[in-house]
């Protein structure tokens, strides 16, 4: 039995996988609930601050069995946080969230909304938020959201009244919530955006609450819920095959560089909101009591509403087309309805369903998944009509052209047309990476220069293509956009979106150089047509007290998409010093300095990123002991590169390959971050690491988390880990052992080297150990007692065993000096009474 679950669960989440990537395609039971979507006119907002905080129970019940119109507002994109499926961090790791946000709304039935806010990392007060964000402009996204939304009930992730007890952005995003649900409806509050909007206001507004904000169920169970609305959201739906909470787990496993792969769960289970302001809700049970969610709420509505009513009731699984004369009489009538925000969103509803109840199919797939602008892209347009009903195919108009090509086409029944373009990118075409990353960000705001793009999860498509069809006698254009169209052997058809991108980009292999000394290093730069036929040259931005030879490289590179390496040889200061370099590539007189990223993951649509080009130099002073380190990998990080940049010799380790006779070949072996929360392996080896330590081994084991750890006894003696963390990078360190070897050899430590941290000092600390362990620095954010578990230390038969908290992780990609240095003393530990034996 477990196997044949196994095998359905993984079919499953292939077509899910599938489904991140090909256009949708309804089936009838799919059709139908479109249609009993399509009438109901509500619409909820969830409103939480990060990607995975969105409860996809409630959105999904939201979605699926009220059939409002419900989208989650996330305040960030989740770019602070760690990545447990690869090696991407802050801008990037935010365009992976985004996109498995926009996966978990395909799944659950939600659309997604953002605002401009950053996550910079783990906050522990709103105010701390709120002045590293810009909370005027944040305040204004969520106010936009709600103008351009038009939700009638707002509900709170979080609790807007507990400053301090949970992450600063989580209550931060509850109090602008609260705030907002008040202007969004003040035309003096943000009056710039109603030139594209109106004022709004919602209804009502809650609190999606819990056991876990009462402290535990007990409490819960005795608090007074007369305020509050609960919901059975373990509903089940005959027409999905699952329940509402199995649909719900779907959505959030789509979290999977968060590890929110779950287990599914069935039976009915209770969800409760607590009313905060707005109309009251009269000893109703509804979220919507007294809101109009028919078509009677719209003039001219009622007519519309008649119609799909009864299609809705009557509504034939075997042959949806025979509707279509009904579907097409409401389109009609659904244009002459005054009411501009429902008539936008109704008629892209009901375009969907007619399309899907005459099996239309239409797709414009490029020769390529992407094009530079002024280039020529190959399309193959496909048009078919698999119903009996009358359509005819007037024209189709691409948007790089003025005006449409004629083509007065019937579609007989299941017969294909083809046809063959070609489209020129426009030269001012904007480019299709993420809108928000086009300029420089501060550590709390992106700056987005469209307001009319603040909030869309992506940035819009440049090429697409408007088909004018005439069914059954009613004039329709349906709107799709190129994509690419390809095939695997190993996993057949695939799609791509496609991308307009810049005809050259140039890329450095490392994000980070350190220079251990003052010899000279070869630095690879790679160049990347976007188009055929590439001639220029590249140069370097560099220092003034570092030299760069030659000042220039020439290319010539014939085909689009194909590379060109050169090679700087890169030489730095006497002294410490530290910059940035970045590649500057001359095509036809025009300086290109972007490097075009691209993320592949099977869960999510494909990813190109254009991002600066830039990569940091260090002159390092620094010295070390040992040379050959093992690396056991946890959740992605790039220490085992930067260990290798100061001149390690770093072997990655496979949890099979740890044993006694590997370990003994390593003069340290370190654990990477949350190693002991991922790997399973480690609950069957940690002997052999213990056992490597006793022996006269050195280990370093980086962060865990206190959740989930998969050994019993992470050290050789008691250490309990905490929640407890240091946010504040700039937070004053202490040292509290100055003469204690770590600190001393074979480098010098003092709070110097803790200058210049990114994003925090460190997390989930240690904040009980044995006293076998010596604390070897304080630190704590403002308002806060000292922590002193960042670096613990203990001797352990001949060797040593180090557990470090600190966030070497987020340092090294930085390129700040002090980490390396520090790491360079925890990896030479034990060598310093050789060192004076030697001496």
């Amino acid at each position: 039995m477990f196997q044949i679950r196994l095998c359905i669960l993984f079919v499953f989440s292939c077509l899910i996988s599938l489904s991140a990537q090909q256009p949708k395609k309804f089936n009838s039971s799919e059709i139908y609930e479109a249609v009993q979507k399509l009438n109901v006119l509500g619409s909820v907002l969830y409103v939480a601050a990060h990607p995975d905080d969105e409860n996809t129970r409630l959105i999904s019940y939201m979605s699926n069995q009220v059939k409002a119109r419900t989208a989650y507002l996330s305040l960030t994109r989740g770019d602070g946080g760690q990545n447990l499926i690869g090696p991407e961090i802050r801008e990037l790791l935010g365009v992976i969230r985004t996109q498995e946000l926009l996966a978990a709304r395909r799944v659950d039935g939600g659309e997604q909304r953002f605002t401009r806010a950053n996550d910079f990392g783990y906050s522990k007060h709103p105010d701390e938020t709120l002045e590293i964000w810009n909370k005027d402009l944040v305040l204004a996204d969520v106010v936009w959201a709600i103008r351009t939304f038009k939700p009638d009930v707002i509900i709170n992730r979080f609790d807007h009244r507990t400053p301090g007890r949970t992450h600063g952005h989580h209550t931060a995003s509850a109090m602008l919530s609260m705030e907002a649900f008040d202007l969004a409806n003040d035309a003096s509050q943000y009056p710039s955006q109603l030139k594209y909007t109106e004022t709004w206001q919602p209804k009502r507004i809650f609190f999606n609450t819990s056991w876990w904000f009462y402290g535990s169920q007990e409490k819960f169970e005795e608090a007074d819920k007369s305020n509050m609305l609960n919901f059975d959201i373990g509903v089940y739906y005959p027409s999905k095959g699952m329940s509402n909470n199995e649909v719900a787990a779907l959505a959030s496993s789509q979290h999977l560089c968060q590890g929110f792969g779950r287990l599914s769960q069935r039976g009915t289970q209770q969800e409760y909101i607590e009313y905060l302001k707005g109309e009251p809700l009269d000893d109703s049970k509804s979220v919507f009591a007294g809101i109009d969610t028919t078509w009677n709420r719209i003039e001219g509505g009622k007519a519309i509403g008649d119609i799909l009513n009864s299609v809705e009731e009557n509504f034939n699984f075997k042959n949806p087309a025979t509707h279509l004369p009904q579907l097409l009489e409401a389109y009609r009538l659904l244009q002459n309805v005054k009411d501009e925000h429902w008539k936008t969103i109704k008629t892209k509803e009901l375009l969907t369903i007619i399309e899907a109840c005459a099996g239309l199919y239409l797709e414009v797939s490029a020769n390529s998944p992407h094009a530079a602008p002024n280039a020529t892209v190959s399309l193959n347009i496909e048009a078919l009509n698999r119903s009996s009903a009358s359509i005819n195919l007037k024209s189709y108009k691409l948007s790089t052209l003025p005006n449409a090509i004629s083509k007065e086409m019937d579609m007989v029944e299941n017969q294909k047309l083809n046809f063959n373009e070609a489209i020129t990118i426009p030269k001012n075409s904007h480019y299709t990476t993420p809108y928000w990353l086009n300029k420089k960000s501060t550590l709390g705001m992106y700056h987005v220069d469209n307001p009319q793009w603040i909030g869309k999860p992506e940035t819009p498509r440049a090429a697409f293509v408007d088909f004018n069809l005439n069914i059954e006698g009613t004039p329709i254009t349906i709107t799709k956009p190129v994509v690419y169209r390809y095939s695997q052997p190993d996993k057949g058809e695939l799609y791509r979106p496609f991308e307009v991108i810049p005809e050259v980009s140039a890329s450095i292999s490392d994000k980070v150089f350190i220079f251990e000394n003052d010899q000279q290093k070869e630095i690879e730069v790679i160049v990347k047509a976007g188009r055929d036929a590439i001639e220029g040259y590249v140069q370097m931005a560099y220092p003034n007290d570092w030299n760069v030879y030659p000042q220039k490289q020439k290319i010539e590179i014939v085909n689009k998409g194909d590379v060109q390496k050169v090679v700087f040889t890169v030489i730095p200061p006497k002294n410490q010093s530290e910059g940035l370099i970045t590649p500057m590539v001359n095509s036809n007189g025009d300086y290109y300095t972007d490097e075009l990223v691209e993320i592949d993951y099977s869960h999510i649509p494909y990813q190109t990123v254009l991002i600066p080009s830039v990569s940091k130099v260090v002159r390092l002073d620094i010295d070390k002991r040992g040379n050959n380190i093992g690396y056991i990998e946890g959740a992605g990080d790039v220490v085992p590169e930067s260990l290798r940049q100061i001149g390690y010799n770093v072997t990655v380790i496979k949890p099979d390959q740890i044993s006694a006779e590997n370990l003994i070949n390593f003069d340290a072996v370190v654990v990477g971050i949350r190693a002991y929360n991922i790997l399973d392996e480690l609950k069957f080896k940690q002997k052999f690491l213990l056992d490597y330590v006793k022996e006269g081994g050195n280990l370093i084991v980086q962060y865990n988390t206190n959740r989930r750890l998969k050994v019993d006894n992470l050290s050789p003696y008691d250490l309990e880990i905490s929640r407890d963390r240091v946010t504040d990078e700039n937070a004053e360190v202490k040292i509290l052992e100055p003469s204690h070897p770590l600190l001393n050899f074979p480098n010098k430590i003092t709070t110097q080297d803790f200058e210049g941290w990114v994003q925090e000092r460190g997390l989930y600390f240690p904040n009980e150990w044995s006293e076998d362990f010596t604390p070897l620095l304080s630190m704590n954010d403002k308002g806060e007692s000292s922590k002193e578990g960042s670096l613990l230390v203990a001797k352990y038969g001949k060797g040593n065993y180090i557990y470090t908290a600190l966030s070497f992780f987020r340092e090294f990609p930085a390129g700040v000096s002090g980490a390396y240095r520090l790491f360079a003393n925890l990896l030479s530990a034990g060598k310093e009474e050789a060192n004076k034996l030697k001496n």
